[in-house]
């Protein structure tokens, strides 16, 4: 299974863990899309982010 995650929120007032937690996702600007496979690391990034970001299940490779 994989999870495609959004950003839907800028990262202007968060705090360092969140923009770590939102780069370490692969993500650079608001609307921007990326698939990854899920794992309890990247499930543990989407927590820390979870009010900034859309996060929807795929059938992935």
């Amino acid at each position: 299974m994989a999870l495609k995650i959004t950003q839907t929120k800028g990262l202007i007032g968060t705090k360092k863990n969140q923009r770590d937690a939102v780069r370490t996702l692969g993500l650079k600007r608001i609307g921007q899309s990326v698939v990854l496979e899920d794992t309890p690391a990247v499930r543990g990034q989407i927590n820390a982010v979870r009010h900034m970001v859309q996060v929807e299940e795929v059938a992935g490779e």
